[in-house]
């Protein structure tokens, strides 16, 4: 029997009336597309945030797309962003026709160096995009000095950090605007593909909701604006109402399974996930770090653990981005990160017998290694 590094099914067994009655609710309310299910999500999903706006899309990736759009940016522009992350915030970013633009992360918590920001501003910065990692937040205050003095916008890509908090404030609150993931994965799910982004700007809004939609608005077949077809579906809308109702249960359940990795992992030499001041972690993944990850991971294989890298190329370094002309060893703290970072089972409903497991193989490898 292998441990993964995520699995629904134990969540899925403790839940599955309500996500079958999510499904029977949509199939009986005679819409499907863009239907009651959607419009309260949207609500629910804006009011947890305290925003007037919710737009929900097909995916993450398209709602960071459809917000850079909805935001004003385009061909020809730069977005600042980092390169240690999931390709898609980057994809996002080209598919627009603008250049991404990438600053190194910090060495201790893995998010993005604000400090190196202000050089990479140039006259054709459009937009900063933050990618609140792994399940914490970015130094936000910085950024929004620099928006503000240098006429930027701030798109918050919130894929990873549902829930999680920066002084106070959630993850989606700080920017102009804020785009989410609801992969199968996250921390708020969907049994498929979903995405929303949430904003305070009423016209950025009204944009998104248009771009989703053919660029469609109030009339069917009436294009006012180029648009896409990237609507969220009304059975995982549906699904997501009734799990955003327990989304805070979920963010619990892996700050525990987070806190038993500290306690059982202390002195074991691994680098542990550290949470920057103010910040209150959400744990999306629990990534730690060692000079010997490739060794750690064959031998946890063996013993029957499957583990996980977030990320072993970081995305300046594909080849797909080489246009970019970025090269090798332009962003040190990234490049060395992707040699060394490797993700432990992660997900509220890891049971404590498979924590103990991991716990126990992590430390029997490690000193088999010293």
């Amino acid at each position: 029997m292998t441990t993964h590094v995520w699995d629904y099914l134990p969540e899925y067994e403790k839940e599955r009336a309500d996500i079958l009655d999510a499904v029977e609710t949509v199939f009986r309310s005679g819409q499907l597309i863009l239907g009651r299910s959607v419009r309260g999500f949207e609500e629910e999903f804006a009011a947890y945030h305290g925003l007037a706006h919710c737009v929900g899309v097909d995916n993450g990736t398209n709602a960071i797309k459809l917000a850079l759009q909805a935001l004003g940016v385009g061909p020809g522009d730069e977005v600042i962003t980092v390169s240690n992350t999931a390709a898609p915030t980057v994809v996002a970013i080209d598919a627009i026709g603008a250049t991404p633009v990438f600053v190194d992360v910090r060495e201790d918590d893995f998010l993005m160096d604000t400090g190196q920001v202000a050089a990479a501003i140039t006259p054709r910065t459009r937009c900063v995009v933050p990618v609140h990692l792994y399940g914490q937040c970015v130094d936000m205050a910085p950024l929004r000095r620099l928006a503000d003095e240098h006429g930027l916008k701030i798109l918050e890509d919130c894929a990873q950090a549902h829930g999680a908090r920066h002084h106070g404030r959630l993850a989606g609150t700080m920017g102009d605007a804020a785009a989410f993931s609801f992969y199968p994965t996250k921390v708020l799910g969907a049994y498929g593909d979903g995405g929303a982004v949430v904003t305070a700007d009423e016209e950025v809004a009204r944009r998104l909701r248009r771009l989703r939609f053919y660029g469609m608005e109030d009339r069917y077949y009436v294009v006012e604006t180029p648009g896409h077809n990237s609507r969220l579906d009304e059975v995982q809308a549906e699904i997501l109402r009734r799990k955003l109702t327990r989304l805070d249960a979920y963010t619990a359940g892996r700050r525990a399974v987070a806190a038993r990795y500290a306690e059982g992992l202390a002195d074991t030499g691994l680098v542990l996930p550290r949470t920057t001041p103010g910040n209150e972690h959400v744990y999306y993944v629990h990534v730690v770090r060692h000079p010997r990850r490739d060794d750690i991971i064959a031998a946890l294989k063996d013993r029957g653990i499957s583990l996980n890298i977030s990320y072993p190329w970081p995305v300046h370094t594909m080849s797909g981005f080489a246009h970019l002309g970025q090269k090798p060893g332009s962003l040190p703290v990234t490049e060395a990160l992707a040699g060394e970072i490797f993700s432990l089972p992660m997900y509220p409903s890891l049971p404590e017998t498979l924590q103990d497991e991991v716990i126990d193989a992590v430390r029997t490898v490690l000193a088999e290694l010293a």
